[in-house]
């Protein structure tokens, strides 16, 4: 039997208190100055992943670490706590280590961690890619937007995610915008689409401006704290949020019935899987950076698959490919961890047009 591993980690201390409910009553930083001397730990045994061609297990690992400590710990620290966390993968037994949320952004996204253990590791990111695109091109087409006369908007276009996304649509897009922080990185960016695809596109740091007229939005940037608000978009609008934690406030759940926010990657797994752990998905569903993790197993390939600031076209063509030969598909559309239904999204639609005349839907 194949076999992998996956690394998680909580996201804020609400994660924390899945785990451990005593957190609850307890300060923020008093939570994260406890689990910052935790050791890392075996979650739980993941069954069931199955195809007619081949079989594996695997086990969740965590690094007890918060997105923000990850982000703000010396960086020496942070690879010590994530490496340990691999070490526990290999005694387990795992081939092949994918790394989770933060884990696969901090420092050189995960080549240091590569080169200081004796498995495989992946962050996902190419196919979290793969399905990113996939989810938002259909979120648009059942919204009404034509992608060659919409705008489409990419925050976090420099990362190893946007950048990706943002050269498969520049195939299929006329208008684009790209979100970053480093307005030189974004003009690389801009460039290198300009030179493979002929898109001439626009690049700011003002993410505001950047919604204003935005029809499809894919967010995937590294923000610990929600970037969009409910005033940021225009009626109609699609966000696909892959980011954790989410680039999309809860608010605009709350305020705006007139916009599709979907998340981004979400996946069914072939088999009668089990992970044994309640990360907040339904059952035999789960993001695509641990699909990628399974798929690799399932096919042999314990190879660094995804790894560094680089993800290519070709990778991410090829895990798709993978991802269809062992039953690994889009599970439908979600929004703010509830399920978003075909007919839901088309009354979205219809208030979205009624609010707008009739002008928001490109088509």
């Amino acid at each position: 039997m194949e076999s992998f591993a996956f690394l998680i980690h909580p996201l804020d201390v609400r994660d924390v208190a899945r785990k451990f409910p005593f957190t609850r009553r307890l300060p923020e930083k008093v939570v994260e100055g406890i689990f910052r001397l935790v050791p890392p730990m075996k979650l739980s045994r993941i069954t069931g992943v199955k195809t007619p061609s081949s079989e594996a297990e695997g086990w969740f690992v965590s690094c007890p670490l918060t997105a923000r400590q990850m982000l703000t710990l010396p960086e020496k620290f942070v690879y010590k706590r994530l490496i340990q966390t691999g070490r526990i993968a290999e005694r387990l037994g795992a081939k092949i280590l994918g790394l989770g949320a933060f884990s696969s952004v901090v420092g050189d996204a995960g080549i240091t961690i590569a080169r200081n253990l004796k498995i495989a590791v992946t962050t996902g990111n190419s196919y979290t890619v793969a399905t990113a695109v996939e989810g938002a091109k259909e979120a648009a087409r059942l919204m009404g937007h034509d992608l060659k006369q919409a705008h489409v908007v990419i925050l976090g276009a420099t990362g190893s995610i946007g950048k990706v996304c943002a050269l498969l649509l520049a195939r299929e897009v006329r208008r684009m915008t790209l979100v970053a922080r480093n307005k030189a990185n974004l003009e690389e960016v801009a460039r290198k689409i300009l030179y493979e695809t002929g898109l001439s596109v626009k690049v700011t740091d003002n993410v505001k401006q950047a919604l204003a007229d935005a029809h499809v939005v894919i967010a995937v940037t590294s923000a610990t704290d929600a970037i969009i608000g409910p005033r940021d978009l225009m009626p109609g609008a699609v966000v696909c949020d892959v980011a954790r934690p989410r680039n999309v406030s809860r608010q605009v759940a709350a305020e705006r019935d007139d916009v599709l926010v979907i998340e981004g990657g979400v996946i069914e797994v072939p088999g009668e899987v089990d992970f044994h752990f309640n990360f907040g998905f339904p059952p035999r569903t789960a993001y695509a950076c641990m699909a990628e993790t399974m798929i690799l197993a399932l096919e042999g390939r314990y190879e660094n698959f995804s790894l560094g600031r680089d993800i290519t076209i070709e990778r991410v063509e090829e895990i798709s490919r993978l991802a269809k030969k062992h039953g690994f598909k889009l599970a439908g559309f979600r929004s703010f961890e509830r399920a978003v239904s075909k007919e839901e999204i088309e009354r979205i639609r219809a208030r979205a047009r009624q609010r707008t005349g009739g002008k928001t839907a490109v088509n």
